[in-house]
């Protein structure tokens, strides 16, 4: 017998890393060095005093059902970080709604807001989840290139003329997956001045915020005078305190959305495991020396790799500003970004992601994750250049 799946399953998309990190291991496996620069994950171990709550947050009991939206203690820690980080000031914990990762945070905002055929602008490239869940929902992707000689910020008049009055949701992603570029502030206010008034919900996807290279932080869309009641955060512990694992983020939401947020919680997990919703709390109330040193090496690791992968013939590497990946033009090279990426893996054992894995403006790009050590960021550089010596 033949069994069908629902058609909404066909719709769905992958992250490319996951896929490319199934390759590497099986070239691994077949006795083959590879230096792994696809994954999105710090490579550094969750700062001890947050796994040692986590321990104790097991022994103290805390391995039962909690409150469908987080712990009221957890909640009003973010809340009191949005005052430092975002100048917003008493943000009701009803808001706030804890969720296990970002992407739940993500998915049920857009669950709770889209209907079909209303359009969606996002970044292109992009993290691939976005215009995944859009055709999932089947709302309709409006991808809109980055532009590099910008930052990888928007061409902001392309973004204006491509708002309609079908335009539902825009999502913003400072710092930026894949390229590691920050929206300037005065795009941020431009932006907000397009769409505010508008039946438009602004998605910030804020999860490498704590993560920037510059000497001030990321301005957020949220921190607009007007913005809150049409405006998500999306963030979590995953990128700022190495806690992948753990399975942690949270969403801010308007107050208008947040009871349907709860019904989506309640359908969906029931709740997020209350000993990491306890490590979550150290980590914000704790100390963040360990957080630092690690966005310190990330800013060393940049520095290195970005200047070196430059003095490859037909590379070209703009800088990033924030987050922790490279984001090479490799035009120069006359190779297309997907063949490229295929065979630095294959002959130079160098795992990377093409930029068409982030949509179809990543061509001409790879994305190299700066989540490894400098010595072998430096022998992946030496790797690549040798392999297209050799043609």
């Amino acid at each position: 017998m033949a069994f069908k799946l629902a058609e909404r399953t066909g719709r769905l998309g992958v992250e490319g890393a996951f896929d490319v990190l199934q390759k590497a291991r099986a070239l691994e496996a077949q006795g083959k060095h590879i230096i792994h620069l696809e994954i999105g994950e710090p490579d550094f171990p969750t700062p001890q005093h947050i796994v040692e709550a986590g321990k104790k947050a097991l022994d103290d009991g805390y391995t039962h059902y909690g409150p469908t939206m987080g712990m009221p203690e957890l909640r009003s820690a973010i809340s009191d970080r949005l005052a430092t980080t975002h100048g917003l000031q008493n943000v009701a914990i009803e808001r706030i709604g804890i969720m296990p990762g970002a992407k739940p945070a993500l998915f049920f905002a857009m669950m709770a807001t889209l209907e079909k055929g209303d359009e969606v602008i996002y970044p292109d490239p992009g993290f691939p989840i976005y215009a995944s869940l859009v055709r999932f929902l089947e709302a309709v992707p409006v991808p809109i290139p980055l532009v590099e000689d910008r930052g990888f910020s928007f061409d902001l008049n392309k973004l204006k003329d491509s708002i309609t009055p079908r335009t539902r949701m825009l999502i913003l992603n400072s710092p930026h997956n894949p390229t590691g570029g920050v929206i300037p502030k005065e795009d941020i206010l431009a932006i907000a001045e397009m769409v505010q008034g508008k039946d438009i919900v602004v998605i910030t996807d804020e999860i490498y915020a704590s993560i920037y290279f510059g000497d001030e932080a990321p301005f957020s869309i949220a921190a607009v005078p007007g913005m809150a009641d049409q405006t998500v955060i999306v963030d979590g512990f995953s990128k700022s305190h190495a806690m992948t694992g753990w399975r942690l983020g949270y969403g801010v939401y308007p107050a208008w959305m947040s009871d349907a947020i709860s019904k989506l919680v309640v359908n969906s997990n029931s709740c997020t495991a209350s000993f990491t919703q306890r490590a979550g709390l150290a980590a914000l109330n704790g100390p963040q020396d360990d957080c630092q040193a690690m966005v310190a090496e990330f800013r060393k690791r940049r520095d290195a790799f970005c200047t070196a992968i430059a003095q490859v013939p037909g590379f070209r590497c703009p800088v990033p500003t924030g987050a922790f990946y490279a984001f090479p033009n490799i035009g120069g090279t006359g190779i297309p970004a997907r063949e490229l990426a295929h065979k630095l893996l294959y002959d130079a054992g160098v795992a990377c992601l093409s930029g068409t894995a982030f949509g179809d403006f990543g061509d001409g790009y790879l994305r190299f994750s700066l989540a490894n050590s400098l010595e072998n960021l430096v022998t992946a550089v030496g790797r690549i250049r040798d392999t297209l010596a050799k043609g």
